[in-house]
C-alpha cells in the first residue's frame, strides 16, 4: 500500500475491507469508461451529519492513490451495496484529489437509495463511476448568481468558491436546521429560509443578476420552472444554467402501446407516463437511475416502432436502435423492446 498524505483518515478503517471485498489488484485502478469518467471502487471514510435528515460522506480509494480530478458541478455514480445505482454532485474541494464527498438528504419513499447512503458507516466499500458533469461550471462569465435551494446546495457550493468575489449566493431552506453547510458559505451569502423570510419571490431574486450575468439554478421543480420561465426577459444576455434531482413531467405526451419482446407482455403507456414507469409495473427490477435522460442506465434496444428520442445521451447512430425509456416514447404507434 503506497503512503497516503496526512489526514487520510479513511485509511485507518481501510487494510481490513480492502483485504476482504478488493481481492483482485485490477479492481483499485480506475478504468476509463465510454464518454467520460472511470469506474473504481472506494471506501466510505467519515460519515457526518451536516443538516436534519441529511448526511456528507467523505470517499477515498483504498490503496491511498489519487482520484480523478473533476471540476464544480461534476457528479458520480454510486453503485449501492442493494444494486441500486444512483447520481450524486461532488460538493467538496476539487483540489484534494484523495477525497470526494457527497451530501445526501434522506427521502421518504424515495425508492432507497438514499435511505441505504444513511445506514453506511465508515469504512463501508462502494463502486463509482465518473466524474461526469451536465451542469458544466462556466470560468469565463463577468459575474455570478447563484440560487441554491435545499439539498440543490450539492452541486453550487464549489462553483461559489470558483467563483470568488465574482459571484453572488442566494441559499434557500425550509429552515436553517435543514440546510446543509452553512458554514462553508462565503459571508456576504445570502441564507432565507422560509420559517424566517416567508416563501422567496424567485423572478426578484433573478431581477439582482448583473446584465450578463451566469445564472445557476439548482433545487426542487417549482424553482426551477420559476427561472426558465422568467430569465430570458429579465436578463436577455445573461445565460441561464439548471439542474434538477427528480424526473421531469411528461410533456406533450401521448398514449401508446409497448411490447417486452421476449416475454411478449404488453404494455400501455399513459400520455403523461413515462416508459420506464409504465415498464416498472410489469417488471419492477428494471434498471434505472437519473430518470433525466443523461446516464444511460435504463438504454433498451428498440426492435420495431419510432422513438421520440428526448435524451441527451445517445448519438445519431445509437438512436437507429436504441432508446432511453426514462424520458423518450413513441413517436407514434407502439414500439417492441427487447425485454
Amino acid at each position: 500500500m503506497s503512503t497516503a498524505p496526512p489526514g487520510l483518515r479513511v485509511l485507518g478503517l481501510a487494510v481490513d475491507a480492502y483485504q476482504k471485498v478488493f481481492t483482485n489488484p485490477a479492481l483499485s485502478t480506475p478504468n476509463p469508461v465510454r464518454r467520460s469518467g472511470f469506474d473504481l471502487d472506494v471506501l466510505v471514510g467519515e460519515v457526518t451529519a451536516v443538516a436534519q435528515d441529511v448526511v456528507s460522506l467523505r470517499l477515498a480509494r483504498p490503496d491511498g492513490q489519487q482520484l480523478p480530478s473533476w471540476r464544480p458541478g461534476s457528479h458520480i455514480d454510486v453503485f449501492l451495496p442493494s444494486g441500486r445505482q444512483r447520481q450524486y454532485s461532488l460538493c467538496g474541494d476539487p483540489a484534494d484529489r484523495y477525497h470526494y464527498r457527497i451530501a445526501v438528504r434522506r427521502i421518504p419513499d424515495g425508492g432507497g437509495g438514499s435511505a441505504e447512503i444513511h445506514d453506511l458507516r465508515p469504512g463501508a466499500a462502494l463502486r463509482i463511476r465518473g466524474p461526469r458533469n451536465a451542469f458544466t461550471f462556466v470560468d469565463s462569465a463577468p459575474s455570478y448568481l447563484f440560487l441554491a435551494a435545499g439539498i440543490g446546495i450539492t452541486p453550487i457550493l464549489p462553483m461559489v468558491h470558483a467563483a470568488g468575489s465574482r459571484g453572488r449566493l442566494v441559499y434557500l431552506g425550509r429552515s436553517r436546521e435543514t440546510m446543509p453547510f452553512l458554514r462553508e458559505l462565503p459571508g456576504d451569502s445570502e441564507i432565507r429560509p422560509d420559517a424566517e423570510t416567508g416563501p422567496s419571490d424567485i423572478r426578484g431574486l433573478l431581477a439582482t443578476a448583473q446584465p450578463g450575468a451566469a445564472v445557476y439554478v439548482c433545487g426542487p421543480p417549482p424553482v426551477l420552472e420559476a427561472a426558465q420561465r422568467c430569465m430570458f426577459g429579465l436578463n436577455p444576455t445573461g445565460s441561464l444554467h439548471t439542474e434538477r434531482f427528480s424526473a421531469p413531467p411528461v410533456r406533450d405526451g401521448h398514449e401508446f402501446d409497448l411490447t417486452l419482446a421476449r416475454s411478449g407482455r404488453q404494455v400501455r403507456v399513459g400520455a403523461t407516463e413515462t416508459t420506464l414507469d409504465a415498464i416498472r409495473r410489469v417488471r419492477p427490477g428494471v434498471v434505472y437511475s437519473c430518470r433525466q435522460g443523461f446516464c444511460g442506465t435504463c438504454k433498451i434496444g428498440v426492435s420495431a416502432g419510432s422513438v421520440d428520442h428526448r435524451d441527451r445521451l445517445l448519438n445519431d447512430s445509437e438512436r437507429a436502435g436504441h432508446m432511453l425509456t426514462c424520458v423518450s416514447r413513441s413517436a407514434g404507434g407502439p414500439l417492441v423492446l427487447d425485454l
